[in-house]
């Protein structure tokens, strides 16, 4: 019976009980819940403790994100992923880049809300939001042919190498496989530093407009989609070193690179229409 069951009679895989999904939305629920309390300040009972429930939110995900990752690989590594599980486990990950696109048409909807009708303005605790004007009277911008541009470059150049990485492996060549995932990887997080450090340096904040809420919503959460496409891709070359990518299986590296494309093309976007349409005719700021 346990041979049977061990090796069904057809090519779908039933999954079985895991708890991993209800423990990772119990952790960044707690997590979301730290981040609120950290940034209103708040202290319930009269003690500040947002950063520390913050804290052991952000732990619980990653803890959760380690132990899935290694169930899924484990199925993979035991043939459960047949072809016909396969074709189901694209369709999922189109869909879940196709969520990530809308996720992202919201915050491009807010800035261009913001920005196309600037005489709109909003009082909001006594702030007008855009003076109107776009940008907002007052701020001035990052120049987009500095910093933005260099990360451009760094995104298009780690393209085209998981793209070679990608290659490599069909072909069969494993150290171009290794070098192609290191080099992306290398990119990734030098884009990252450097976002980091524009951050720092940017001469406005988040709060006091909505070009800076709108600017820092957007290009965040895809600095965010970068860590992300980052750690996904060095679990990639983890596998590759240990034997688990071959030329006919390969599925999880096929979908990190997926999403290491859409992050390339988001990219993009947010390059030509906030840093270079967003900034036109604004004062710049040399630092």
């Amino acid at each position: 019976m346990a041979e049977a069951h061990s090796k069904p009679n057809h090519d779908y895989h039933l999954v079985d009980p895991s708890p991993w999904p209800i423990l990772g939305a119990t952790a960044a629920f707690v997590m979301a819940i730290g981040a609120v309390m950290w940034m209103k300040g708040l202290a319930p009972l009269g003690l500040k403790a947002g950063g520390f429930v913050f804290g052991v939110g952000l732990l619980g995900v990653l803890a959760v994100m380690v132990l899935w990752w290694r169930d899924v690989i484990g199925e993979s590594s035991h043939g459960f992923h047949t072809k016909v599980v396969q074709i189901g486990l694209r369709y999922g990950m189109i869909l879940f880049i196709a969520s990530e696109v809308m996720f992202f048409v919201a915050w491009f909807w807010a800035f261009f809300n913001a920005s196309l009708f600037p005489a709109d303005t909003i009082e909001y605790s006594k702030l007008e939001f855009t003076g109107g004007a776009w940008p907002p009277k007052g701020i001035e911008v990052i120049d987009p042919w500095h910093f933005p541009l260099l990360n451009t470059l760094i995104l298009l150049t780690s393209g085209t190498t998981v793209t070679y990485a990608h290659h490599a492996l069909l072909t069969g060549n494993r150290l171009g496989l290794k070098i192609g995932l290191a080099l992306t990887i290398l990119l990734g997080a030098i884009f990252t530093y450097v976002q980091a450090y524009e951050y720092a340096h940017a001469p406005f904040a988040f709060k006091g407009s909505i070009y800076g809420a709108t600017f820092f919503m957007a290009t965040g959460f895809h600095g965010f989609h970068v860590i992300v496409g980052t750690i996904f891709l060095t679990v990639c070359l983890g596998r590759a070193f240990v034997g688990q990518l071959t030329q006919g299986h390969h599925l999880g590296f096929e979908f990190a690179a997926w999403y290491w494309h859409f992050v390339d093309v988001v990219w993009l976007f947010l390059f030509a229409c906030i840093y270079v349409w967003g900034s036109w005719g604004a004062v710049i700021e040399h630092g």
